[in-house]
């Protein structure tokens, strides 16, 4: 009985993302992905989170609009929301993927008034000519601002761009790669705990 009440009093971390958040290519999800490596600081700490990994791979902001419904079945703590990529490789209006972001942040701070959350920021990938970049980047900044989330500016600081740090399709970071981004942005989770 004892058991199942600590489970029930445990806090949670729902990461919310895509490939980048599911651990894609990886060969050892539960151990390797990013959300995995922030419970491992958590579990080294002796705090009382568990990460949830709501990643989907090839997940785009409308996607994810759709989809977070079903990820707040269950009480949530903290929400780290990682997406925004994918519209961009697939030409999606810069001003739909900041709504859908907007909408996915009124979602869950209707459901849980109080949570605690953060903005993992991103960049608009070298291969896509012509794009954007500067606005692509705001939008993140801009979202985190208005509704007082943490932000991480770059979630792959680091990692893209790096051969040895991704796996072959240069696009998804590595193990190795997972490191770099857990050990970045776990001062900035560390802070919401």
């Amino acid at each position: 009985m004892a058991v199942e009440i600590n489970i029930l009093q445990m806090r949670n971390i729902l990461f919310f993302g895509d490939s980048l958040t599911a651990g894609y290519g990886l060969a050892n999800v539960k151990n390797e992905s990013c959300p995995a490596l922030i419970q491992q600081k958590i579990d080294a700490e002796g705090i009382d989170y568990h990460v949830i990994n709501g990643g989907l791979s090839g997940d785009t902001t409308s996607g994810g609009l759709a989809r977070i419904e079903y990820w707040m079945n269950r009480p949530l703590d903290v929400f780290v929301l990682e997406l925004g990529v994918n519209d961009m490789i697939r030409r999606i209006p810069i001003a739909r993927t900041a709504q859908n972001l907007e909408a996915i942040i009124l979602k869950v701070k209707e459901k849980y008034p109080n949570i605690k959350m953060a903005m993992m920021g991103m960049e608009i990938p070298a291969f896509i000519p012509g794009a954007p970049i500067e606005e692509f980047k705001l939008i993140f900044r801009r979202l985190a601002d208005k509704y007082q989330m943490a932000l991480v500016p770059f979630y792959l600081e680091g990692v893209a761009g790096k051969k040895q740090l991704n796996l072959p399709d240069g696009l998804h970071p590595s193990a190795e790669g997972y490191k770099i981004i857990a050990d970045t942005i776990w001062p900035v989770i560390r802070a919401l705990l």
